[in-house]
């Protein structure tokens, strides 16, 4: 017997029993499409961090002070200290201006320090707790955001300690109502007025922080009239320092000039330990690209118990075809039928159920992450080949499985015995 007469015969044996046989594929469809639509939105997810990662800036290295947890080098970074975290040594303003120098680092293009605190502000009788970013004027070209109203903090406004501020797409449309420009209105922080001279165009959240919910003043106006927190010797405290870098092939060199001059300042034997962390955009891809990736592996190994069930499913319902078709089976072999037809036959009968029910949960898996993902923003599924094939083939293998026993018992029944069995 030929595959393709297998084939046939299989399918003309499951389309007499149409009911039974399809809720014998039930597990296969709902394993296989558990395993694709679970695979699928974690591959999104992982897309949408690398994107959000990616576009906090281009060649961009963050400077924290302290020692993060697992420390950058080991590749296992925490960055909960992202926003800011206390120190024994603090990040000053001071560090950011001998960055900034080219002839102390020649790879470093641009630097924002960042003095980064929760505040009220309020307008009117709307009053909202937000992120306040105290920066100069290079943060916008460093984090590459753009302003879709007004303009940014400038040079002027760093230099005379403006109260001046821009403020974050969600953070205007919650405090102002419709209809209302916020450009030239006053709003307080922590009390003091502010003038609002600019509006950010939407920026979406990222795994530090939403980014339209920020309020950013000049970092000298921060430091004089908001918080005075200064160090032992009078330096203006920051919370981070952001460093884009001249191209992503000085990255490494950047790092190790970044780190010679921190050390240097803050008068670190050549054996202590650093008191400060540089973090790299790999460094967050890779962290967060092992979680997605291990939580993806974890969810779509638990969702393909459903296939072991499914393939156990096939092999109860062909044991009871194989008892029910016993005579029929004695009849073939009467007539000259070899016991690799039997087999064949049986085993086909597993394969096409198996491929079947991959096909649809196949179908079901795309449709369902698509749907899926349509609650989530920016979050789009990610349909691989790889993913298809794998749970396609997994289908197969499963239905090639346990599809074995009951054919091989089919196969070695005795024609005489089959004859008799009524």
């Amino acid at each position: 017997m030929n595959l393709w007469e297998a084939a046939r015969e299989a399918f003309d044996s499951l389309s007499a029993n149409l009911l039974r046989s399809v809720l014998t594929m039930l597990g296969i469809i709902i394993g296989v499409g558990a395993v694709i639509a679970l695979v699928s939105i974690g591959q999104g997810v992982q897309v949408l961090v690398a994107e959000q990662v990616q576009s906090l800036g281009s060649n961009l290295l963050f400077v924290l002070p302290g020692t993060l947890e697992g420390g950058p080098s080991s590749g296992r970074a925490t960055f909960s200290s992202i926003a800011g975290a206390s120190s024994p040594t603090p990040l000053t303003l001071g560090d950011a201006r001998v960055l900034a120098d080219p002839l102390a680092a020649p790879d470093l293009v641009r630097v924002a320090p960042a003095f980064n605190r929760f505040v009220e502000v309020v307008y009117g009788d709307e009053s909202r707790g937000t992120l306040m970013v105290a920066t100069t004027p290079e943060y916008a070209a460093v984090r590459r955001v753009e302003v879709a109203l007004g303009e940014f903090i400038a040079s002027g406004h760093e230099q005379a300690a403006s109260r001046v501020a821009v403020l974050g797409s969600q953070v205007a449309e919650r405090l102002f109502p419709s209809g209302v420009l916020p450009l030239g209105e006053t709003i307080k922080i922590n009390r003091v007025p502010f003038r609002v001279i600019g509006v950010m165009r939407p920026l979406g959240g990222t795994g530090f922080a939403n980014q339209d919910d920020i309020v950013w003043v000049p970092l000298s106006t921060a430091h004089n009239r908001l918080f005075r927190e200064r160090t032992a010797a009078g330096e203006a405290v920051v919370s981070a320092i952001y460093v884009q870098v001249v191209s992503e092939e000085r990255m490494a060199s950047a790092s190790e000039q970044i780190a010679e001059i921190l050390r240097r300042r803050h008068g670190i034997l050549y054996a202590a330990d650093d008191d400060f962390t540089i973090i790299n955009q790999a460094d967050v891809l890779s962290v967060f690209g092992e979680i997605t990736g291990i939580l993806t592996v974890f969810l779509a190994s638990i969702a393909a118990i459903s296939l072991l069930v499914g393939g156990i499913g096939i092999m109860n319902i062909m044991l009871v075809s194989v008892t029910e078709r016993t005579r029929e089976i004695g009849i073939r072999k009467a007539v000259g039928a070899k016991r690799s037809d039997i087999l064949s036959q049986f085993l086909a009968e597993a394969v096409v159920l198996s491929v079947i029910g991959g096909g649809i949960g196949t179908a079901l898996g795309i449709g369902g992450s698509q749907a899926l993902t349509s609650l989530v923003p920016d979050l789009r599924a990610v349909i691989s080949l790889e993913a298809i094939l794998l749970a396609t083939g997994f289908s197969i293998g499963v239905g090639l499985f346990f599809g074995s026993y009951p054919a091989w018992r089919a196969a070695r029944l005795d024609p005489i015995q089959a004859l008799r069995y009524e």
